[in-house]
This record gives C-alpha cells, structure tokens and sequence, in this order.
C-alpha cells in the first residue's frame, strides 16, 4: 500500500486541483492533501477556509485526509509514511519550478520521491489566481471551481 501527499496552498480550490485529487485517489491508497502555508504569498482564503472548502470537496474520498502543514514538505510526508510527492502540472514553465523543488525534496529526504501529474487538458489553463481575478471583476468561475464551494469563493472574494 502506498501513501502519497499532494501539497498546494489552494487558494482557493480549484476543478484543477481536485481532478489531481480524484485520479490520485484512484491510484495511491491513501493520499493526504495537504494544505501549506507560503511564506513567500498572501493568501485571501485563510488556512481553516482553505481546509474546510477542501474537506467538502473530497468528503466522498474515502481514501483522501486533508490535512493543514507548516515547514518542510518532506518531513510532513516522512511524518505520516509518504513515499509519494505528487506535484499537478499544467505547461512547461511548471515543470521547471517543480523540477527543481523534486530535486531539493529529494535531497532533504532521499525516501520520498516525487511524482509529476498533467493536468487533464480542459484545466491545463486554470490557477488559483486566474480564478481570483475573474471572481473579483464580476466574471462567471461556474465550472473553474468546485460548486460545492463556489457561493463561499464568490462571497469571499466580492467582499
């Protein structure tokens, strides 16, 4: 049985981050989805809200913890036996960000490895910080993000 953890700060959830979600679901036993704190951004969704929209998203994944981390991504995983790393990309500019943090990761924690995931075709354009900003204009984010959450994204972000 293999674990897997698949980090973001998810903010907010997109129908990106939970197609990663469901076809990691389908492969790894276990996967924890593990909601970071980034020192280097400001999020608008605080990391309680964050967690919640994710818990609502994946309530029917039995497989699947939401969990909230601070600090090192590999010593989470090490923490709760994760030997998969799972990074979601949508092009080539992700790669190389990515590429480069699985090189660091591997470094800090040569038992865990790091698994990169494309994007299913129809979100390969989608961030968390397109959504954002359609949100706050006034755009329509039907189908850009969960509808179970989507009221509390809008509520949020047309504050």
């Amino acid at each position: 049985m293999t674990t897997a953890i698949y980090p973001g700060s998810f903010d907010p959830v997109t129908m990106g981050h939970l197609d990663i979600i469901r076809r990691s679901a389908r492969i790894f036993s276990h996967v924890y989805v593990a909601v970071a704190q980034n020192p280097h951004k400001k999020p608008d969704f605080s990391l309680e809200q964050r967690r919640d929209y994710l818990l609502k998203v994946t309530r029917d994944l039995d497989n699947v913890e939401v969990i909230t981390i601070d600090g090192l991504l590999v010593e989470a995983a090490q923490k709760r036996n994760a030997r998969i790393i799972i990074k979601g990309l949508r092009a080539m500019t992700d790669f190389e960000y990515e590429f480069q943090m699985a090189l660091m990761n591997k470094k800090l924690g040569n038992d865990v490895e790091t698994l990169f995931m494309a994007t299913s075709t129809k979100y390969s354009f989608l961030s968390s910080s397109l959504v954002k900003e359609v949100a706050r204009l006034g755009g329509c984010i039907d189908g850009l993000v969960p509808e179970e959450v989507r009221e509390d994204i809008l509520a949020q972000l047309r504050r």
